[in-house]
């Protein structure tokens, strides 16, 4: 089975620096029907002006993945990391025990857009960690690269959870399948572009929620970027 969940609909908010459109519910934004979807707990589609950004603030026990979609993101946290997040290249911070860390736009002439994306881990109170890895469009273009995984297999970053996170960049009239196999969760979400998701057309911030057994057809219409998370059947809503 899979149900649509239009970008019209996502909660929003809007700072000046920070225009953010919520899928699931967050700060200010409640919804419900909307908590997250298996483990996989906020996916944040944020826009930052020139010059803005998070200060300095803290979590824990959270899978913390940033996804650059156009422009940079300056990142710093209390484990020492410090560095800059462009396209092509997915950041994962581990959490656990607690971490405290900002991000601010890159640039103090053009704005950033990223996704922050929430992943409830498989265990609580884990040492923090990071990693942050390149992903060329080559490896992504027409067809699903493994970005994220809980084993870090083939140079994805490593999630602590039972997650499997493909990217894909597909040009016009381009095509890639999946199959959400049985017991399985899928969401997709349309970064960029617009494309057919099983015939049905969909545009940047679309997602897609899926409960396995479900094959996926995508077809680009106008070149698109999307990520997809294969997740355990979950439920922490």
């Amino acid at each position: 089975m899979i149900r649509m969940r239009p970008a019209r609909e996502r909660g929003t908010s809007d700072h000046g620096w920070l225009d953010s459109r919520h899928t699931f519910s967050f700060a200010g934004y409640m919804d419900p029907n909307h908590m997250g979807f298996g483990p996989l707990r906020v996916i944040n589609d944020d826009r930052v002006a020139a010059g803005g950004g998070f200060g300095t603030h803290s979590h824990r026990d959270m899978e913390i993945i940033s996804y650059v979609l156009e422009g940079s993101l300056k990142h710093a946290d209390s484990m020492g990391t410090g560095s800059v997040i462009k396209p092509g290249e997915v950041q994962r911070m581990s959490a656990g025990t607690g971490v405290a860390h900002s991000e601010f736009n890159g640039s103090d002439s053009t704005p950033v857009h990223f996704l922050q994306i929430w992943i409830i881990p498989d265990q609580m109170g884990i040492e923090p960690g990071y990693e942050q890895k390149e992903f060329p469009p080559a490896e992504r273009s027409n067809q699903w690269r493994l970005v994220g995984s809980p084993t870090g297999e083939d140079g994805s970053v490593t999630i602590r959870q039972d997650v499997k996170l493909f990217s894909t960049l597909l040009s016009n009239g381009e095509s890639v399948e999946y199959n959400i196999e049985q017991n399985r969760k899928g969401w997709l979400h349309v970064c960029s572009g617009t494309l057919t998701v099983n015939g049905q057309d969909a545009n940047e911030g679309d997602g897609f929620a899926i409960d396995g057994p479900e094959g996926l057809t995508l077809t680009s219409t106008v070149d698109a970027e999307v990520l997809l998370f294969d997740m355990a059947n979950l439920d922490y809503q």
